[in-house]
């Protein structure tokens, strides 16, 4: 059940999953014509978005009757496994298998297929948390150079993400920001990712304008990468949280 009526107003209510309480987050959108609702990437919350008008106590009794839907989706996420020697990780969809040798340089380098990163086991996480998130800068910017020439507009400033709901974002000063996760995603994907922000730069919403442009822009199959995400977004989360 929600414990919310117990609690103090300014407390956050939580829902009771049998093995994990988690808490309830209730957000209001100004686009939102109907309540819908998600369990975050992570697990570590459960989203609910409503109108303007919704009242949060419909909103917690949502989540309540989508009680065991939510108990299933905290099932299927993906266990999180070590990042350490012989484990893999994706890089562009693909994946590479973790060499590491304490006396090789710290620096992660790839080559055939596998990932060599030196240095002492604490920390390797981290090493190549920070090696992924360059990575991803780089494929983001060339990507984001190759879409503004086809839109025919200026390269904005481009910031990485870690957000825990959002793929992508374009602010409306024209700042772009990518979450770094993409990098372990198929090219395809991030790609479709990076367009769609692109578009936003030429039509701030989401009006058929907005999607004949971005249908244009994008060379791949937007529908197969959309499916990708849905599917397959969340298996980005479990390595580095």
């Amino acid at each position: 059940m929600i414990d919310w009526l117990r609690r103090h107003p300014r407390e956050m209510p939580t829902i009771d999953l049998g093995k994990v309480r988690l808490p309830v987050v209730v957000r209001r959108h100004a686009s939102a014509k109907r309540m819908t609702l998600r369990l975050s990437p992570d697990g570590s919350e459960v989203r609910v978005t409503i109108p303007q008008w919704g009242r949060s106590a419909d909103a917690l009794a949502f989540a309540q009757a989508k009680h065991d839907w939510l108990g299933e989706q905290l099932a299927a996420l993906p266990v999180a496994l070590p990042v350490s020697h012989g484990a893999t990780i994706l890089y562009r969809g693909e994946p590479v298998m973790i060499r590491h040798d304490p006396a090789a340089p710290r620096r992660p380098a790839l080559a055939q297929g596998e990932v060599a990163v030196g240095g002492p086991e604490p920390g390797l996480q981290a090493r190549l948390r920070r090696w992924l998130e360059a990575e991803a800068r780089a494929l983001f910017t060339q990507d984001l150079a190759h879409y503004c020439a086809l839109a025919n507009k200026p390269q904005p400033g481009l910031s990485i993400s870690s957000a825990q709901r959002r793929w992508g974002s374009c602010g409306p000063k024209g700042a772009i920001r990518i979450n770094w996760r993409l990098v372990m995603a198929p090219d395809m994907v991030r790609r479709s990712v990076v367009a769609h922000e692109v578009a936003h730069l030429v039509h701030f919403d989401h009006s058929p304008r907005f999607h004949a442009l971005l249908g244009d822009l994008f060379e791949g199959d937007l529908a197969e990468a959309n499916r990708w995400l849905k599917q397959e977004g969340r298996s980005l989360y479990a390595p580095f949280g």
